[in-house]
C-alpha cells in the first residue's frame, strides 16, 4: 500500500482516509466509465445517475439529504447481519479448545444477542482466540465471510479465497487507520469527520450526539490500540460486539 513513495501505514490520518475513500470511489466510478465508453452513451449515464444516484454516484456528489437517506439505508442493511455473524461465532465456538475462553466468548455473544453493551475488558478478554484457529481469518467459513463482508459493504459473491483476502486487506486498512488517529488524537476530528469515522467502523453515528459518537468511537481505539496485525479478525467482528446495540441499553456498557 503505497502513495506517492510513501507507505499507507505512516500516512497522516486525514491523508490516509482520503485515499481510502479515493480508492473505493475509482472501484465504484469504473462500471460508469464502462458503460459511457460507446458514442452518445454519456447520455444514458446521465439519465442512469439521476434515477440511480446511491448506485452510481460516489458519496461526493450526495446531497446532503442523499446522505442521510442512503447512509441509512446501508445502515439498515449492514444491522441484518450482526446476528447471522454472531450466530457464525457460536457455531465456530465449539472448536475452540480452551474451555474458560470459550465460555468468555459465549457469554460475550449472549450479551450482544441480549441487547446489551459489552465493556471493553470483556471484547480484549477474548482477543487471542481471534488469532488462531477457529476465528483467525484465514480459517473463517465461507457464509462466516459473506456476512462480514456485508458489514463492509464488499460483495459477498465470490471465490472463498477472494472474500478472504479482501477482507484481511480492509480489516488491516482499518487498523492503521486507527493507529493513525491515535497518532492525530480523536480530539482533533471536527463533528463530521467523528460521525464518518463510527460509520466507516459500522456504526450508523447520523442520529447520534457529538458525544455518544466520540464515546463509542474512544472504545473502539481502546480495544483497536491493543491488537496486533495477526488479530485483525477480532476488529470485524468487533463492528457487531460495539455496533449491535449501541447507543441502546447504555447503562450495561459502563
Amino acid at each position: 500500500m503505497y502513495s506517492g513513495g510513501v507507505e499507507f501505514r505512516n500516512l497522516p490520518y486525514r491523508e490516509m482516509e482520503k485515499l481510502r475513500q479515493f480508492r473505493r470511489n475509482m472501484i465504484k466510478a469504473i462500471p460508469l466509465v464502462v458503460i459511457s465508453a460507446p458514442p452518445f452513451a454519456n447520455y444514458l449515464v446521465f439519465v442512469m445517475m439521476y434515477f440511480f444516484p446511491r448506485q452510481l454516484l460516489i458519496p461526493h456528489f450526495w446531497t446532503p439529504k442523499q446522505h442521510l437517506e442512503f447512509r441509512a439505508l446501508y445502515n439498515s442493511l449492514r444491522a441484518q447481519h450482526h446476528r447471522p455473524v454472531l450466530t457464525e461465532l457460536e457455531r465456530s465456538s465449539v472448536l475452540i479448545k480452551n474451555a474458560p475462553l470459550m465460555s468468555r466468548l459465549k457469554d460475550l455473544c449472549v450479551k450482544v444477542q441480549g441487547g446489551a453493551n459489552p465493556k471493553v475488558s470483556e471484547v480484549l478478554a477474548v482477543r487471542t482466540l481471534f488469532s488462531g484457529p477457529p476465528l483467525v481469518l484465514e480459517r473463517l467459513g465461507l457464509e462466516h465471510m459473506r456476512h462480514i463482508s456485508h458489514l463492509l459493504f464488499l460483495t459477498p459473491r465470490l471465490p472463498g479465497f477472494l472474500i478472504r483476502r479482501r477482507l484481511n486487506r480492509h480489516a488491516l486498512e482499518l487498523l492503521q487507520l486507527d493507529r493513525a488517529l491515535s497518532r492525530l488524537g480523536m480530539h482533533q476530528l471536527s463533528d463530521s469527520e467523528l460521525r464518518q469515522a463510527c460509520y466507516v467502523r459500522g456504526l450508523g453515528a447520523d442520529q447520534l450526539s457529538v458525544d455518544q459518537c466520540r464515546a463509542w468511537l474512544s472504545q473502539w481505539l481502546q480495544i483497536s490500540s491493543a491488537l496486533k496485525d495477526s488479530e485483525v479478525s477480532l476488529i470485524l467482528h468487533n463492528m457487531v460486539f460495539l455496533s449491535a446495540n449501541y447507543p441502546r441499553a447504555l447503562g450495561h456498557s459502563h
